[in-house]
């Protein structure tokens, strides 16, 4: 596991904002017009946040007329999820069963 990676990655979903983006984003895709209405903030800031979460494969953008269209990308969350939980399971992989070898 690339530890700095990971954390990079961690950083940009403990974000309150993009988390409440990702729980909104858990129901179905969701166009930017709608995001914008849960929050307190403007279009450009919620196109930062959006643009955060799209560069680090979270979520799916497609554009349909003037206003983008967003969802999860469940395959790289599932990934995502999955090596986070190696971090608290003691399996084969585990960086301390790696180290007895």
């Amino acid at each position: 596991m690339n530890y700095e990676h990971y954390a990079a990655k961690l950083k940009i979903i403990t974000d309150p904002k993009r988390m409440k983006i990702i729980d909104l984003l858990s129901c179905g895709e969701m166009c930017a017009c709608d995001i914008l209405e849960h929050f307190d903030f403007t279009q450009p800031t919620l196109s930062h946040h959006m643009k955060t979460l799209e560069n680090a494969g979270f979520i799916n953008v497609s554009k349909r007329g003037k206003w983008n269209y967003y969802s999860l990308n469940q395959e790289v969350l599932s990934g995502f999820m999955q090596e986070f939980n190696q971090l608290f399971l003691n399996t084969e992989d585990c960086i301390c069963q790696i180290n007895k070898k």
